[in-house]
């Protein structure tokens, strides 16, 4: 794979995109041509459990350069942005170039515009929180926030919200007012080269179809086999998308084809959400058609 050529060896490099773009085959050549370590921006990748269906980089892969924070998280922990950031300080401490590349937006917005400190959720509105996105009352956590979070943050994602509602519930402030309190952020846009992929529609779908198809190949029923005894559709850890659709499969409820085209469909319409998300907030960044490498 080519790399853009105007890639400066000496500042730190951003790559986000849409899933199944081709955002770790680019930091991969980007590290092999001028050094540098990989470091994972994908909220689901962070898991030890999903390394097919998380599409993690493969054994071959992380032996061509140094990759970090990847499947370095137990099913069971809780990991955030917040925990994400203060790892990727540690690395920034480093002799290192980075070259940070996933999907995860807010892990992106975290770095190169700060992160609030909001206190820890405690485990008692946690489990409240679960309980009742589980129970369909998500319309009900909605409704309860504060107009200038509701106005900030994606409503139709049923994780955000939660994660609204629990911070204030605990704070008695609303997510926004923690979010102007931002302090500075550890790698400003303007100190590193950001790069967002880019796909057309029709290009992307077929190439996750075929994503998922090698996932199949490369063992994914197994890997969702091993998680089978220990699954808890209401842990981060099993929003992998695959895994909800093959466990269903593994239970009998559905035919491994008809699991497949669920899966290929839950993947287009996350790249969308992805796409809008990104739109919308990384106008700034330097847009790359993914097709071009």
């Amino acid at each position: 794979m080519e790399i853009p050529r105007d890639i400066d060896p000496a500042r730190p490099v951003l790559i986000a995109g849409p899933t199944a773009t081709g955002k770790s085959a680019l930091a991969l050549a980007i590290a092999r041509a001028q050094g540098g370590v990989i470091v994972n921006a994908d909220a689901l990748q962070v898991y030890e459990n999903w390394r097919i269906l998380s599409a993690r980089p493969t054994p071959d892969e992380t032996a061509q350069a140094p990759h970090r924070l990847y499947g370095h998280v137990g099913a069971r922990q809780d990991y955030s942005v917040g925990h994400w950031l203060r790892e990727v300080a540690e690395l920034l401490q480093g002799p290192d170039r980075l070259i940070v590349t996933g999907g995860t937006g807010l892990y992106f917005s975290a770095l190169t515009d700060g992160l609030a400190d909001i206190p820890a959720t405690p485990p008692e509105v946690r489990k409240e929180a679960n309980q009742r996105r589980a129970a369909g009352e998500i319309g009900a956590l909605r409704a309860a926030l504060d107009p200038d979070t509701r106005a900030r943050i994606d409503l139709q994602n049923p994780m955000r919200v939660q994660r609204a509602w629990e911070v204030q519930r605990t704070t008695g402030q609303g997510l926004a007012a923690w979010q102007d309190a931002t302090p500075a952020p550890l790698l400003p846009l303007a100190a590193c080269q950001p790069l967002l992929l880019e796909a057309d529609t029709d290009w992307l779908g077929a190439r996750i179809a075929r994503r998922f198809d090698r996932m199949l190949a490369a063992g994914a029923l197994d890997e969702v086999r091993a998680n089978l005894d220990d699954w808890d559709p209401a842990r981060p850890s099993s929003r992998a998308i695959g895994a909800v659709e093959l466990v269903r499969h593994l239970r009998g409820e559905t035919t491994l084809d008809e699991a497949r085209e669920a899966a290929t469909i839950a993947t287009r319409q996350f790249a969308k959400r992805q796409r809008t998300w990104f739109r919308a907030r990384m106008r700034r960044w330097r847009p790359v058609a993914a097709d071009a490498f």
